[in-house]
């Protein structure tokens, strides 16, 4: 992973852009003026994969806990 910072551009950025390589992720995207300033943070591919996969994991964990205690069957 390389965190660029706060980058400014002229074009809004898409918030996710997949290349051959790398997967760059534009977050907290605002208006300055002219142009854009955003964070920005490139993952490999099979990093930025991983860590997908532990979120989805955790997401998945947290649904079923808060399924358990209401009571609520998942399907």
């Amino acid at each position: 992973m390389t965190d660029y910072g706060t980058v400014k551009g002229a074009v809004r950025p898409e918030e996710i852009v997949v290349d051959e390589f790398s997967v760059w992720v534009n977050t907290d995207i605002s208006s300055a003026g002219d142009g854009f300033t955003y964070r920005q943070v490139k993952y490999a591919k099979d990093e930025y994969i991983k860590l997908m996969d532990s979120a989805n994991r955790k997401a998945q964990a947290d649904v079923e806990y808060i399924a358990m205690m209401t009571e609520v069957e998942l399907e």
